[in-house]
């Protein structure tokens, strides 16, 4: 499967679902330019004045940032890259994306809490670790409200099978949010925000 150029996917999910992996996996796959960007670098870029992002008082921050990712996303989509972006992107922060009229895809990666845990420790270095926050974080993906046909679950799958099932999730189009205006192609269901 070649993924489409110009599109965005917005890969979430709660930490320890294996969403960098398997967005950077993607941006690999032979055929067209592909793009991986990883959310978690634009706030790496805060050196002072960072706030946590699961942090209550972090939300014009994360907003601020999603806006930023966004940007970024679609100059590479405008060009004509698929761009895979990860990260703990809830359904608040898609508006942004969709306001750039280009083609959109959610795609929420879900686990188990204990294997979101024991998969966020088993990576150590800088990563969260700290099961609070994560067993926090992945409750806030346990009820996607609207958007809970975007949820596809992964859990007990190893790397291969998950991209077999995101990539076929993709193929599908049933995870597409919006379908730009002046389009003319037909991926399948839209889905509106």
């Amino acid at each position: 499967m070649d993924l489409p150029a110009g599109h965005i996917l917005v890969l979430s999910g709660h930490p320890g679902s294996g969403k960098t992996t398997c967005a950077e996996a993607l941006a690999h796959l032979p055929g067209g330019p592909k793009v991986h960007l990883h959310s978690d670098d634009f706030w790496g870029y805060i050196k002072t004045g960072k706030i946590d992002p699961w942090l209550p008082e972090s939300h014009a921050q994360n907003q601020m940032i999603m806006q930023i990712a966004a940007s970024v996303a679609g100059v590479y989509a405008g060009n004509g890259y698929f761009v895979a972006l990860d990260g703990v992107i809830r359904p608040w922060a898609l508006p942004t994306f969709a306001e750039l009229g280009l083609s959109l895809h959610y795609i929420v990666l879900r686990t188990g809490a204990e294997e979101a845990v024991g998969r966020c420790q088993a990576r150590g270095g800088d990563s969260l670790t700290d099961p609070a926050v994560v067993a926090a974080l992945h409750a806030e993906f346990a009820d996607l409200g609207a958007h809970e046909d975007h949820a596809l679950n992964v859990g007990g799958l190893n790397r291969p099978d998950t991209m077999a099932v995101l990539q076929a999730a993709l193929a599908s189009g049933r995870y597409r949010l919006n379908a730009p205006s002046t389009s003319t192609e037909d991926s399948g269901p839209a889905h509106r925000t």
